[in-house]
């Protein structure tokens, strides 16, 4: 059912900071940040050969992120993404199979303009897996 890894997403406390590691660093392609109100973070995607990488950094008071480096200040990896054929196919075997989707379980627009879901990390061995209609 899933397809390949779209990207990883690591939360990060300073995003202009971890922006420069992976540019100037690592040397990597970086794109400008994008706020995401509806999903209240910031992102900027370093562009891999074979997958993303996607920097998370808060917007606003609300955002998910702030919990998550209130939790862990210094940042880390928050969730993976995978691509699906068809989302919706794909929430509904995965809760007739028991798993739990986040959320009032329909697809949200994500940052690549495509449907996506995020699955409960318990049921995935610890991690917070989003499905993002390929």
């Amino acid at each position: 059912m899933i397809g390949r890894l779209n990207h990883v997403a690591i939360a990060v406390p300073d995003l202009a900071a971890a922006t420069a590691t992976y540019r100037d660093t690592l040397g990597a392609a970086v794109s400008p940040a994008e706020d995401l109100p509806e999903h209240g973070v910031t992102v900027v995607f370093v562009e891999l050969p074979n997958t993303k990488i996607e920097l998370l950094h808060p917007l606003g008071d609300g955002s998910p992120i702030a919990g998550f480096l209130a939790k862990s200040p210094s940042g880390g990896i928050h969730h993976v993404c995978y691509e699906v054929d068809d989302i919706a196919a794909a929430r509904d075997r995965l809760v007739a199979a028991g798993a739990r989707v986040l959320g009032n379980g329909e697809p949200r627009i994500g940052a690549h303009g495509k449907p996506v879901l995020f699955l409960h990390p318990r049921d995935f061995c610890g991690t917070l897996v989003e499905l993002e209609q390929a």
